[in-house]
């Protein structure tokens, strides 16, 4: 049998090689390549042609959604596995939508490595329990936040879009021409409407409910 051509994509060289250490201590697996950027990534994709990519969401010119994208869509047969530390559920329902057949999160065990490798080698699709139990809980509540958004006016989302996407008061007042306090009088109306009591709530509902894209 040929063995699992991988090649490791993250920005950062000690995370390489332990990721490589522990990629060939697994039986039948060796590693083809690493890359430490998006488009390096891609490059050598074209090149060595390997059976399995694992793949950090966060490395520079080009992050990972953007080669997961390039990947699924040119080279369909080969298998990605989100490996990175967010361990959020939208990350992993992004990563699952557009291609990943497995999502690790950094933190988990060495064994599971192993696991997730062989079960997405079968043409199967790997979560980690934990993210899974995350992800379950967001698609399972999604409708419900979905349904909350439309109950929202025209300018009561673009305030919660500025807010998630980090603008501050002042600059949601200045790009929306309105007061300071019509700003704060919006954010406070989204809390009590979505049942939400922090800035941070409300940038993380943004995502689960797709108003913004994750990077």
């Amino acid at each position: 049998m040929n063995p699992i051509r991988v090649l490791i994509a993250d920005d950062h060289a000690l995370v390489r090689a332990g990721i490589r250490a522990l990629v060939e201590r697994i039986d039948g697996v060796v590693v083809v390549g690493e890359a430490g950027k998006g488009s390096e990534a891609l490059e050598l994709v074209r090149q060595l042609g390997p059976d399995l990519i694992l793949l950090d969401i966060t490395m520079p010119d080009g992050n990972g959604f953007e080669v997961l994208d390039q990947v699924t869509k040119r080279y369909p047969e080969i298998r990605v596995i989100v490996l990175t530390v967010h361990e959020a559920g939208e990350y992993a329902l992004r990563a699952v939508r557009e291609g990943a057949a497995g999502y690790l999160p950094k933190s988990a065990a060495s064994i599971e490595l192993e696991q997730a490798i062989q079960t997405v080698i079968r043409g199967e699709r790997y979560i980690s329990p934990e993210t899974a139990q995350n992800t379950i809980f967001e698609v399972t509540n999604r409708s419900t936040k979905r349904d909350l958004l439309a109950t929202l006016s025209p300018r009561q989302r673009e305030v919660l879009r500025l807010i998630a996407e980090g603008k501050t008061t002042k600059q949601i007042a200045q790009v929306l021409e309105i007061s300071v306090k019509t700003v704060e009088t919006h954010r406070a109306q989204l809390m009590e409407r979505l049942g939400i009591h922090d800035v941070a709530g409300l940038v993380r509902y943004a995502i689960i409910v797709g108003l913004i894209e994750v990077e």
